[in-house]
């Protein structure tokens, strides 16, 4: 004699047995293949995508080189830059144009003085240290001749004072002057010379 409900029993057992293994076999071998398959899939999908920036940056090269050639060669004509071969030669072409302005102006030229060359990345920094003397007008016109000027040169630390008035014999009062002192760096560019 069979017993009906042991044996069904056992089929529910065998059935869960069967379904937990299946479960198990899902979730240590199927689950972690499948994700990891979908994380390299995303991870070479990120790679193509750059890839493809990657070209479309590399087809544009010729362009962006024809471009820089072409805006060198622009800067070049434009005559930006000082063309002297060293930066002493490029200092003293800075000191006599400063001096033709600060005389042309109808000031009075005290002192100039060249500063070290310093250098970064391709380009040579050329610094003539001014000092000078003139009316307000004066120093207009020379500020005006040395910022419009080529090769470029720009006005850095500029410093005005007025000059003290003299003594009137007479009332010996002090008559205010017109006249200023003015103390200021002129800083011109050039390409670094080759060594």
């Amino acid at each position: 004699m069979i017993n009906l409900g042991n044996q069904n029993t056992q089929r529910w057992l065998a059935v869960g047995l069967l379904a937990t293994v299946i479960l198990t076999i899902v979730f240590v071998v199927i689950v972690p293949v499948v994700n990891k398959s979908l994380e390299l899939r995303d991870q070479k999908n990120n790679l193509v995508f750059r890839l493809q920036q990657y070209e479309r940056i590399l087809a544009k090269k010729g362009g962006v080189i024809a471009n820089m050639n072409a805006l060198k060669e622009q800067n070049q004509a434009r005559g930006l830059l000082n063309s002297q071969a060293t930066g002493a030669l490029a200092s003293a072409e800075v000191q006599e144009f400063i001096k033709k302005a600060i005389v042309e102006a109808g000031g009075q030229l005290s002192s100039t003085q060249a500063l070290p060359v310093n250098t970064k990345n391709d380009f040579s920094r050329i610094t003539v240290s001014v000092r000078m003397t003139g009316n307000s007008e004066v120093l207009r016109t020379v500020l005006y001749k040395i910022e419009t000027s080529t090769p470029l040169i720009i006005i850095n630390q500029l410093d005005i004072r007025p000059m003290r008035g003299v003594r009137n014999r007479t009332t010996r009062q002090i008559e205010a002057s017109n006249e200023l002192n003015v103390n200021f760096q002129a800083v011109s560019f050039m390409r670094k010379q080759p060594k």
